[in-house]
């Protein structure tokens, strides 16, 4: 029987996640055989060509507002260099699905919207570049799976107490990786590189293959993409080993216990993986967080998971409701997606990075050409969420 809206919106306001709900999933992760310890993964190899001109600021650097200084200074510095490094030869933007996220995390504290869920949409970027070898790359930015990422605590618990007629109307699958590389022509085993801004939610087992047979899967998976390499920040890596309670809501570090530890390429911070490509490290959502940073046709791209909407880049050119006088109010010149606040004034700081590399768009240049990876989405059951201005995607070459 279909639900009008307000039944709908109760349905969903009423669905209560608590740690209680949480322990019985996320327990598996607390006392398990894993396949690397914290400093296990200080032997693996990594990849690029690190960047001078960034580094993390710490505390040794002095206080946050100092740190915020760096952030902006580095980034000018790096945003007049990046350029030189060439292009990449294309990028193509492919839907994955869209989902229900609960808007006092999507927006923080900001949004005065009537409805507790608004929606999001998982994007992946597939990056194409030619090496000065004349070798062609490719690398899946955000491939998540998510027929297995739906087994994530916090949705996993979301799901089995959402109704089934709900949870129908508010998730909607758009493709599969897999079926989206075959659309554009390009093999499984063409793809060099998978890399997340952060690993929550991931499963990676399907990817990259398992040493074990896995009793929920009811098989030992081979790897989809057996030459593919996953590129992660090395402290996230390590921290997968032993999760603190905030963190674990958020992954699923049972799944990793069986994957081999050469299957990831960890970094150290801030990295040129070919032209006009780079990865950053913009801690603070996470703190082994990282974002994609691209030269194209248009300018400079920046993508993460580290805001839901262009929008929460210049909170004073939104139309959601609450967010330019929440922003002009406390003077803050942007608004988190906060879901897991470890850092928060880190991850205020990388926004503001993140900000300061981007261009303006093309399209608008109130907003700029910052690409959430989970994009904020309207949906009719989410009144007061539809969002000023959307990317939907990023197309190059």
């Amino acid at each position: 029987m279909a639900l009008i809206l307000p039944e709908c919106l109760a349905l969903i306001h009423n669905v209560g996640i608590t740690w209680n709900t949480l322990t019985h999933t996320v327990d598996k992760g607390v006392a398990m055989r894993f396949p690397w310890g914290s400093t296990d993964v200080v032997d693996l190899p990594g990849i690029g060509d690190a960047i001078d001109t960034l580094t993390v600021p710490t505390a040794n650097d002095g206080g946050p507002g100092t740190r915020l200084r760096l952030a902006r200074d580095q980034g000018l510095a790096f945003r007049r260099e990046f350029p030189s490094t060439g292009m990449p030869d294309s990028v193509v933007t492919c839907d994955l699905v869209t989902l229900p996220y609960p808007t006092r995390f999507g927006l923080f504290r900001a949004s005065r919207a009537l409805a507790p869920f608004l929606s999001i949409t998982n994007r992946m970027l597939v990056i194409r570049w030619t090496e000065t070898d004349g070798r062609r790359r490719v690398l899946l930015f955000e491939p998540s799976d998510h027929e297995l990422g739906r087994y994530t605590p916090y949705f996993d618990s979301l799901s089995r107490r959402t109704p089934g007629v709900v949870g129908r109307q508010l998730v909607r699958e758009h493709g599969t990786v897999v079926e989206h590389l075959a659309r554009l022509g390009i093999s499984p085993m063409d793809v060099d590189y998978l890399m997340f801004d952060h690993l929550h939610t991931q499963d990676l087992r399907r990817w990259v293959g398992t040493t074990a047979y896995q009793d929920d899967l009811n098989e030992q998976p081979k790897a989809i993409f057996p030459k593919a390499k996953v590129i992660v920040q090395r402290d996230e890596l390590a921290g997968m080993a032993e999760l603190h309670p905030i963190q674990r809501p958020w992954y699923q570090p049972a799944t990793y216990r069986d994957v081999p530890p050469d299957a990831f390429l960890p970094i150290e911070g801030s990295v040129v993986l070919g032209p006009g490509i780079a990865v950053i490290k913009t801690p603070g959502h996470v703190f082994g967080n990282q974002s994609l940073v691209l030269n194209t046709s248009t300018g400079i791209w920046v993508s993460s998971e580290n805001v839901i909407a262009a929008e929460a880049l210049t909170p004073e050119h939104s139309k959601l409701p609450g967010l330019a006088k929440w922003a002009r109010s406390w003077q803050q010149e942007i608004v988190l997606n906060a879901n897991t606040i470890e850092t928060t004034v880190d991850q205020y700081n990388s926004i503001i990075l993140e900000k300061t590399l981007a261009d303006r768009s093309q399209s608008d240049p109130r907003f700029l050409q910052f690409f959430p990876s989970s994009e904020l989405t309207g949906v009719w059951t989410n009144p007061g969420t539809s969002p000023t201005f959307s990317h939907r995607h990023i197309s190059h070459g």
